[in-house]
């Protein structure tokens, strides 16, 4: 069945909405990322679990039912939760440059025991060129070890897989009706072992996905508006966001736009509806009707046409593009960036180019992992509106038909339902 939809329609709020049963403006999470005012610093894809407010689901049943226990498995926001158990991607950073890949685990005693049973963690399978169905299949593979030992009452499991092909070749594209058919039968099998072991299960999605052809650059407009403002630096040009007289933390079709001046909205305003593939300009009125009216939402929020979405460029000329954009960045970028799935062009050059730069890695010199486009032309799918008919929105589906909520439900009455399975 349909299930309601949240602005932005985007993982990390879509996610703590499902956990919360409230809308950004009660729990915070108005993004995968924002601006933190008070570092003058964009984030994205942070991992504290303390950044989301309010009561979480398994603290809810944890009050109501004695020995309750939860294992939150890959589900954002999953360091320092008080989730009994709990695996989130963790690469380590060493100094020379590299990227290892890893995990961070709750207790810390099962990071071992997960890598000893399934090997590392395929991180470059997660995101990136590589993205693929790899990652899914670890992370189903971790449930099923967590749970048949555990024996959590309730069991969070995110499957990734999904995003992939559906943002490099659109919806309708036969390679992503493939990687339906594929994420389809991992989640019959995990399904299936839950079932067998008496388990109830409600498979949910955060939203739809939908074509889209083409990418609006929303900061380079800000730009030649004279209201970003860019440091020039050995490493190419840097947001300069503390100087900026507003700049936007695009999130796929919707962007936060921070006007650090009141006296400015209103320009900021009239630049962003003249822009072609900006259908609605949201200010304190339209982010109240969203529930979007949390301080860390921008002064402004841009939402894109159906068949466009915003990048984080700000750059004008790609010789002076940051040392980071060619690469796959996702903490130093003040924006998302879909371009990270693909290589820089298909043919035999970038091929080469990324195996020059793993024989670097491998014989332990500093490099840099420079193959990813510097446009957004190749990406065919996105989201983050509201889909405007709800067959194009996110899903419920559940093992129970006696507990079947009432049609339309919305996103935070995932909440609740949650807690009458377990009551039951």
């Amino acid at each position: 069945m349909p299930l309601g939809g949240v602005l932005p329609a985007v993982t990390c709020t879509a996610q703590s909405t499902m956990l919360t049963g409230t809308l950004p403006r009660q729990h915070g999470i108005v993004g995968n990322g924002w601006y933190f005012r008070d570092l003058s610093e964009v984030w994205l894809w942070r991992q504290s679990n303390r950044l989301v407010a309010g009561e979480k689901v398994w603290e809810a049943a944890r009050r109501r039912l004695p020995g309750f226990t939860c294992a939150k498995l890959f589900w954002w926001y999953n360091m320092y939760s008080s989730a009994d158990w709990s695996i989130t991607p963790r690469p380590t950073y060493p100094a020379d440059g590299r990227k290892i890949p890893g995990i961070y685990t709750q207790p810390h005693e099962l990071k071992g025991e997960l890598e000893r049973a399934l090997g590392p963690f395929p991180l470059f399978q997660f995101w990136g060129p590589g993205a693929s169905l790899t990652s899914s299949r670890w992370i189903a593979d971790a449930a099923r070890l967590v749970i048949d030992r555990q024996r959590p009452t309730l069991t969070l499991v995110y499957l990734p897989h999904l995003d992939y092909d559906h943002q490099r070749y659109g919806p309708d594209d036969a390679r992503s009706r493939a990687a339906l058919r594929a994420v389809d039968g991992l989640v019959a099998d995990l399904v299936g072992d839950a079932r067998r072991a008496g388990a109830d299960v409600l498979v949910v999605s955060e939203y739809g996905i939908r074509p889209v052809r083409r990418p609006v650059d929303i900061n380079r407009a800000l730009r030649r508006a004279r209201l970003l403002v860019v440091q020039d630096t050995v490493a190419g040009e840097l947001l300069d966001a503390g100087m900026s007289r507003a700049f936007a933390v695009a999130d796929h079709q919707v962007a936060h736009v921070y006007v650090r001046d009141p006296a400015d909205v209103g320009a900021v305003r009239a630049e962003l509806e003249r822009l072609d593939g900006v259908a609605e300009v949201l200010d304190d009125k339209g982010k109240e009707a969203a529930g979007l009216d949390h301080p860390r939402a921008g002064e402004l929020v841009a939402v894109a046409a159906p068949d466009a979405w915003f990048t984080y460029y700000y750059w004008l000329d790609d010789a002076k593009a940051p040392d980071f954009a060619p690469s796959v960045e996702i903490h130093r970028k003040p924006g998302y960036d879909p371009a990270e799935l693909f290589l820089a062009t298909p043919d035999v050059r970038t091929k080469l180019r990324v195996a020059r730069r793993l024989a670097q890695k491998m014989l332990g010199f500093r490099y840099v992992m420079d193959v990813i486009p510097l446009h957004g032309d190749f990406v065919r799918g996105s989201h983050g509106r509201l889909a405007d008919d709800p067959v194009h929105g996110p899903v419920l589906i559940g093992s129970s038909r006696a507990l079947r909520p009432a049609d339309p439900t919305a996103m935070t009455d995932l909440f609740s339902l949650i807690l009458t399975h377990l009551e039951r």
